[in-house]
This record gives C-alpha cells, sequence and structure tokens, in this order.
C-alpha cells in the first residue's frame, strides 16, 4: 500500500525468514499432530506381542527323573476399543481441533505484527536517512556562511562575534548528525533481526538511500463488526475460548462411567512350527466397565479447572475485541491529525525558507543584522527537520491504522516444511562394553 519496491522486498524476506514467523509455524504443525492424537483415541487400539523362553527343569522336580530342556513360544495380539459413551474422546477432538484454528490465527496475527514491524522500522531508516542529508546540506550551507563572515570580518565588515555565531552554529548541526547516524544503524540492525537474519545484512539494500514511504489514500475502517472480523487477534481469543469450552464437557465426561470392548488372540507352542496350529491357539473377548467411586474431589476439581480456564479465555476475547477497537479509533485520530500537522508543518518550512533568503538579503544590503540571518537559518533547519519527522510519523500512523484494521499477508504460507531437518535421531544401538 505504500509503494515501495524496497519494502515490499524487505517485507517477503521477513516473511520467509522471520524467526517468530517459525516458531508460530510450528505451533501450527504441534496443533495438528495434537489433534491426530486425539483422533487416534476414537479408533481400537491393537498390539502384538510375542515370546520365546528357553528353561531348563533339574532332574529332582522331572517325572523322568533327568534334566529336561524345553522351548515355549508365545504370539498373539491385543484389542481394545473406548465406546465414548459420554463423549470424552469426541471432546478432546473439538477442543485439538479449535487448537488448530488458533495456532492458524496465531500466525496470521504474527505476520501482521511482524508485517507492520518491517514498515514502520524501514519508514523510521528512511526518515533518518533524510535527516541525516538535511543535516550535512544545512551543516555545509552553515559552513560557507561562516567563510563568507570570515571574510567580510576580514574586510572589516563583519565583526568577531559574528565570525564565532557563525561558527558555533554549524558545529551544533553538526553535532546532530551522529545521533541521527545511530537512530539510522538501530532500524537498519532491526530490519535485519526482523528478516531472521545479521544486523547488517540490510546494509546494502538501504545504503543508497530512497524517499520515506508515504500513502495518500485512508484504508476504510467499516464498521466495528468487520474490524472483529479481520482482526486475526480477535479470532485467536474466539477459538481459544471455544477449545476452553470443549474441555469442560472433557473434563466432565471423565465423571461417568468408561466401557471399553477388550479382546486377545494368543498362540503358544513348544515349536516354532506349531504356533498356528489350532490345538495351540486360544482367544478371549468381553467388555470392560470402569466406575469412578472415590477420588478425593479430584475429577470435580478437574471440572471447575476447565470452568475458570474457560472464563480466564472469555475475558481474553472480550479484551481483545476492546483492544481491536480501540487502535481503530487511536489509529484513525493520530493519522489524521499527523497529517493535518503535516501541512501545517510544510506551510511554516517555506515560510521559513522565505525568510531565510530575505534576511541574507537584507544583511547583505546592511538593513538586517546578522543575528537575523542566523536566526532565520536555524529556525529554517528546525521547520524542515520537524516536517520530515512528522511525515514519518504520519506513515508510522497509517502503518498503525492497517494493523488495527487487520491488514496484513494475504498470500498463502508454507507452514509443513521444518526449519530444523533432523538427523541421526532415530534409536541407537548400544555398543556393547
Amino acid at each position: 500500500k505504500l509503494g515501495d519496491r524496497r519494502l515490499n522486498e524487505i517485507v517477503e524476506r521477513a516473511v520467509a525468514g522471520n524467526l517468530d514467523v517459525a516458531s508460530a509455524k510450528a505451533r501450527i504443525r504441534e496443533a495438528r499432530a495434537t489433534r491426530r492424537q486425539a483422533i487416534g483415541a476414537l479408533l481400537p487400539q491393537i498390539d502384538g506381542q510375542g515370546s520365546a523362553t528357553r528353561s531348563r527343569s533339574s532332574a529332582a522336580t522331572s517325572s523322568s527323573g533327568t534334566n529336561i530342556t524345553s522351548n515355549l513360544y508365545q504370539a498373539g495380539f491385543d484389542a481394545s476399543f473406548e465406546l465414548d459413551l459420554f463423549g470424552a474422546n469426541y471432546r478432546n477432538v473439538e477442543a485439538t481441533t479449535y487448537g488448530v484454528d488458533a495456532a492458524d490465527e496465531d500466525l496470521r496475527a504474527t505476520l501482521l505484527t511482524l508485517i507492520g514491524d518491517v514498515a514502520t522500522n524501514y519508514t523510521e531508516a528512511r526518515g533518518a536517512q533524510a535527516r541525516i542529508a538535511l543535516a550535512r546540506r544545512t551543516a555545509a550551507s552553515q559552513r560557507e556562511t561562516e567563510k563568507l563572515t570570515r571574510n567580510r570580518f576580514t574586510a572589516g565588515t563583519a565583526s568577531a562575534l559574528d565570525v564565532e555565531r557563525a561558527a558555533a552554529q554549524a558545529a551544533t548541526t553538526e553535532a546532530a548528525i551522529p545521533t541521527l547516524e545511530a537512530s539510522y544503524a538501530q532500524s537498519l540492525h532491526q530490519l535485519g533481526i526482523l528478516t531472521g537474519e545479521a544486523p547488517t545484512a540490510l546494509a546494502g539494500l538501504l545504503g543508497s538511500g530512497g524517499p520515506i514511504p508515504a500513502a495518500r489514500g485512508t484504508p476504510p475502517a467499516g464498521i466495528p463488526a468487520d474490524v472483529l472480523v479481520n482482526r486475526p487477534d480477535v479470532r485467536r481469543a474466539e477459538r481459544q475460548l471455544a477449545q476452553a469450552t470443549a474441555k469442560i464437557g472433557q473434563a466432565e465426561a471423565a465423571l461417568y462411567p468408561s466401557v471399553s470392548l477388550t479382546g486377545k488372540i494368543s498362540t503358544t507352542a513348544l515349536k516354532t512350527g506349531d504356533l498356528a496350529k489350532n490345538s495351540s491357539i486360544g482367544w478371549s473377548f468381553g467388555p470392560t466397565l470402569s466406575v469412578p467411586i472415590f477420588n478425593g474431589g479430584e475429577l470435580r476439581a478437574a471440572v471447575e479447572v476447565a470452568e475458570a480456564q474457560r472464563d480466564q479465555s472469555d475475558a481474553a476475547l472480550r479484551l481483545a475485541v476492546l483492544t481491536a477497537l480501540q487502535d481503530v479509533e487511536n489509529s484513525l485520530v493520530n493519522l489524521a491529525k499527523e497529517r493535518q500537522r503535516a501541512g501545517k508543518l510544510s506551510a511554516a518550512a517555506t515560510s521559513y525558507r522565505e525568510a531565510a533568503r530575505l534576511s541574507r538579503t537584507l544583511y547583505q544590503s546592511g538593513a538586517a543584522s546578522f543575528l537575523d540571518v542566523l536566526d532565520a537559518e536555524r529556525s529554517l533547519y528546525s521547520a524542515e527537520d520537524t516536517l520530515l519527522q512528522s511525515r514519518v510519523t504520519a506513515t508510522s500512523n497509517f502503518v498503525a491504522l492497517n494493523k488495527a484494521l487487520g491488514g496484513g499477508w494475504d498470500r498463502p504460507v508454507e507452514v509443513e516444511r521444518k526449519r530444523v531437518v533432523d538427523t541421526n535421531t532415530g534409536p541407537h544401538l548400544r555398543a556393547a562394553y
């Protein structure tokens, strides 16, 4: 919306490399995996087992009076399936589904904050560059004034006081340059961190300078309902409330009996070839009922914990809604008023520029004092510097308004690709010692 090619390039680099975005992507993968775990509880659980035992009985315990060595092989499957009569597992799936939605909105909120921070720091960096250039031009002009004053002093038409005043004003302007350069460096370094790179990674990209980004229009605020729909932080808070509500149902279901169907099939033989024979196969099947009778109030307390967490999520949602509305109202006012201020400052700078020209002309004709010239030049520099700061503030307020309205990255973001590629993390056989 600011129409700055360099800014767009940095935003794309930030979306691809920012570490907060990488963390938000990982949280989405975590939420999706948690949901798959919850879905797994709805399905039958089947485990396989097998064993091989070699034993020796002594002659004293053997009916034949001799030592006997034998092998015993066993194999089988255990299966269980919880009927989930009261919906504990289904409510867990519901809660984790809302958790996935909340993680998605968290990524959108992170991207919204990131783009706003990049645009703000980029604007501040360009503003610092413009102020540095202004200070250098002004200081160079003031040094020329000092040189001319020294020549007039040599010719006897200016006083030593005028020379010192001219030198002092030039030095004062030059003294502002290191502070401005430090501000530029801080914005540059912050942009590097936002892109997930070294602090000075963008020095070459920004070093050539450029205009302060400016937006002419004002994004439509719409109605409050539009703001609530567009703001990812509000949507995230709503999903978290839904998740907390579902967890209440999960906790309440634990107060009631649970019924599971269990089954087992096994085969036992003295030789591996006999494991599959009918004579060695056994099985069992039947329901299992578990009823909570006494647990010291633990399960009821778990329900109360879930209800308290739901109330916290409800308060967080309400606060997010109010904060969103406040952000929009504040940003609208700030942008409108700063644009008015910038208009007045522009007019003031124009007037001071003319005043400086006239004072210099009058001084050369002897109709004005040198102090008038210095005052006019000082006022002109201050007005132009303040105007540059106002332009930076106006653009920052425009960025803040877009952020308050929920405008951000609208392109798909790849979340399944891991940032860290694991190697050699599987099972390791222990070395023999």
